[in-house]
């Protein structure tokens, strides 16, 4: 079970279309929300590089701090014309490591699954600052603890990716006996597969399943991963020949997005709106929905003005032996491989 993990970055899933760095300047500004105001943004004849941010998921107000950074004109600032791609993290990572897409958002566990399978993949910015993946039940299940999932049935999208990742941590962390549970394959179905009783728990984003299951007036059982075991998070990544071939990018880009995650922890309101200006089917109908994913999503991002975008190096570590012990990479990978803050307050 645990090999198809290993075959996840070389998965059939394609993402076509991607466009890595256009180092031929351009002197119109990227398309989408104007700045703030006329202050913000560079002289018109400023060239600006072209490069492709991958995003591990749909347009969503969860990217509120990317979309306050292009709202405010910081990519202008930085000389940068940012296009976002959006699709899954495993085909991202695959192409960031081989330098067809420059820069990626994406969860650390990635991170180590590449390097351990020779993607010469680095984080450069945290940007969570708790790992987002809980295991999640009704309350009335009895569920309290990993503990008590033996003998019931517990759903996830696949064995792969955060969500399956986080059961792993979890198993690792209590000793529970894993073939006592019942895996099953759901998709992305969470909320509605714990709701309709197909599954005991779920393992999902705690800004996904439980928020729906709260709207709908479901009282929930929420157990954290981070609670058990502190594993790196969602953050930038890149990979090193940029690193090597173009560091003033990789500088620019983490510089624009800290002064954007630092407007959307002061201001969350003008966040919020600038991310349904950015994806408009979030507003509407939806504003009640995106606005309970958006505050919770605030939660995993909060930090002081000098922790923001900086990585612990122990966290690294931890996540990288917990990975190898449970047999999640076959290539042991050393913590200072995996990431650099040399790029973090420059």
């Amino acid at each position: 079970m645990k090999r198809l993990l290993m075959s996840g970055l070389v998965a059939a899933l394609v993402l076509t279309g991607c466009v890595g760095i256009e180092m031929s300047p351009v002197a119109t500004p990227p398309p989408g929300p104007p700045a703030a105001s006329a202050t913000d943004a560079p002289p018109a004849d400023l060239p600006l590089t072209k490069i492709t941010l991958a995003m591990g998921y749909i347009p969503s107000v969860q990217f509120a701090p990317f979309y306050m950074a292009q709202s405010r004109g910081y990519f202008e600032e930085a000389g940068l014309d940012v296009t976002y791609r959006y699709g899954f993290e495993t085909d991202l990572l695959k192409l960031v490591g081989t330098n067809e897409l420059p820069f990626m958002i994406g969860s650390g566990e990635e991170v180590i699954l590449g390097r351990s399978q020779g993607l010469p993949v680095r984080y450069v910015m945290r940007w969570y600052r708790e790992f987002p993946v809980v295991m999640f039940a009704k309350a009335d299940s009895g569920i309290t603890s990993p503990e008590d999932l033996a003998g019931k049935k517990l759903g996830l999208p696949g064995l792969f990716g955060a969500s399956y990742i986080g059961w792993e941590a979890m198993v690792y962390a209590t000793g529970l006996d894993e073939r006592e549970v019942t895996l099953q394959s759901i998709g992305f179905t969470q909320a509605t597969a714990v709701s309709q009783g197909l599954v005991d728990a779920a393992m999902d984003y705690v800004v996904n399943g439980p928020v729906q299951l709260k709207l709908a007036g479901e009282e929930t059982v929420v157990l954290r991963v981070s609670d058990y075991v502190d594993l790196p998070s969602n953050g930038i990544i890149t990979n090193e020949q940029t690193i090597r071939d173009h560091p003033e990018l990789v500088r620019a880009l983490v510089s624009a997005l800290i002064k954007g995650l630092r407007d959307t922890l002061a201001d969350p309101d003008a966040a919020f709106e600038a991310s349904l200006a950015a994806v408009p089917e979030a507003g509407g109908q939806q504003s009640a929905v995106s606005r309970a994913i958006f505050d919770e999503s605030l939660k995993l991002w909060q930090a002081s003005d000098e922790e923001l975008g900086i990585s612990d190096p122990l966290i690294w570590q931890k996540g990288a032996e917990f990975m190898a012990e449970m047999g999640l990479i076959q290539t042991a990978v050393a913590a200072e491989d995996l990431f650099t803050n040399d790029f973090v307050g420059q």
